[in-house]
């Protein structure tokens, strides 16, 4: 594929990365680059500048707000973020709950949803997975049943990421079991966080950070019109989403940025020590790393060219998750081998070994590195377990 920028394409650039130079407020930008966690207010004030600038919903149609620009264009966009180390849009909102609101939503849901989502006036999280239901999503059991005007809502979610910053959620649910496949009988619905019987529950992982949650739906009543589409058709709709997510996952600018890093330090020596970039067996690995990410490179591309004529992301999807969500973990696994012990986490009043930021390995979200390798493994479990993303690529690809 070819991809030399045009005139236009190198000043789009060049617009790009001045703006992130210019407008990536200061006290976030140190926030980003110490690994610190970003507080809801940082990330509302960072997108609601992208929002001024006319560039919150890169994946939207233009009629919607959305920027139209090339894949090309979408392709400088994100390497220039990642460049600047700036925090992408939130994707629960812009990236995936929004195009199937604008693609299989009513004008009175567009209207209704899709500005707050794109001003960052409204948070949303996924409610997908279930106890007992991750990448089998088609045994969900969350019942939402009919009452008059409204649904009545029961069940749990569970890996809810944000939820206890959400504003809304959006569910599949059951509303028929009298289905000959386990795929009908879902569908889609909307459902306002501070709906009376919805109670959120923390799941703290494994750096000590509250992440995900459980979110539990006791007797909640939401109206019909929260319904998104035709009762029943939810299946089609979520995995239309999940090609969205799953295209996200792949991660492709933030991972060429983690190798940059990890090749700077690799090049340094330590304490009068060999750089480890000589050492023959690293060197290897970092250029393994490489070569699957320049393919992975021009996959992503050929799947926005796609995209900018109309097609929705379709199997390549799967094939963009698995593949950036392992060199993802093998990125993490080369941060673990360089750092050695000086991977080991600190947290004030909790560990008692500190090193001083200078002789730490990584820097950014690498300077806890053992915090980050273990936190990542879940890379290739969410959008649907790499397991399940073979599946579909023997059936739809191969035909198997």
């Amino acid at each position: 594929m070819h991809i030399s920028f045009t005139k236009e394409e190198r000043e789009f650039q060049q617009e790009a990365r001045r703006f992130f130079a210019e407008k990536f407020p200061e006290d976030i930008k140190r926030k980003q680059d110490s690994g610190a966690v970003l507080s809801k207010e940082d990330y509302v004030r960072w997108q609601k500048i992208m929002y001024a600038k006319g560039w919150a919903a890169i994946n939207w149609p233009t009629e919607y707000g959305g920027t139209g620009w090339t894949p090309i264009q979408m392709y400088i966009f994100s390497n220039e973020i990642a460049r600047a180390n700036a925090p992408d849009m939130l994707p629960f909102g812009v990236k995936m709950v929004a195009p199937i609101i604008y693609t299989f939503g009513s004008e009175e849901q567009k209207a209704r949803f899709l500005p707050d989502i794109l001003e960052s006036n409204v948070w949303w999280c996924q409610g997908y997975s279930e106890p007992g239901s991750g990448s089998d999503l088609a045994s969900l059991k969350m019942r939402a049943d009919r009452d008059g005007d409204s649904y009545i809502l029961n069940g749990t979610k569970t890996w809810t990421t944000l939820a206890h910053m959400a504003d809304w959620i959006f569910c599949l649910v059951r509303t028929s079991t009298d289905v000959a496949r386990r795929q009908e009988g879902i569908s889609f619905v909307l459902v306002d966080m501070q709906t009376p019987g919805v109670t959120v529950r923390p799941i703290i992982t494994i750096e000590g950070e509250r992440e995900v949650n459980e979110v539990h739906f006791e007797d909640v009543r939401i109206p019909v019109n929260n319904l998104v589409g035709e009762e029943g058709k939810g299946w089609t709709y979520g995995k239309v989403l999940l090609q969205h997510e799953r295209t996200n996952i792949a991660g492709v600018a933030r991972s060429q940025n983690s190798l940059k890093r990890l090749k700077e330090k690799a090049a340094q020596t330590i304490h009068g020590g060999p750089a480890l970039a000589d050492d023959q067996n690293f060197a290897r690995k970092i250029a393994a790393v490489e070569i699957d990410l320049k393919a992975l490179e021009y996959t992503q591309l050929r799947t926005l060219a796609a995209v900018a004529v109309g097609k929705a992301p379709g199997p390549e999807s799967s094939i963009l998750k698995i593949c950036g969500s392992e060199i993802q973990q093998e990125l993490d696994a080369l941060f673990m081998e360089a750092a050695g012990y000086f991977a080991l986490p600190y947290v004030p009043d909790q560990y008692v070994i500190d090193f001083p930021e200078d002789e730490r390995i990584g820097h950014g979200g690498e300077t806890n590195t053992s915090l980050r390798y273990f936190n990542n493994r879940k890379a290739s479990i969410y959008g649907g377990s790499n397991e399940i993303q073979k599946n579909i690529i023997a059936k739809h690809v191969l035909g198997l």
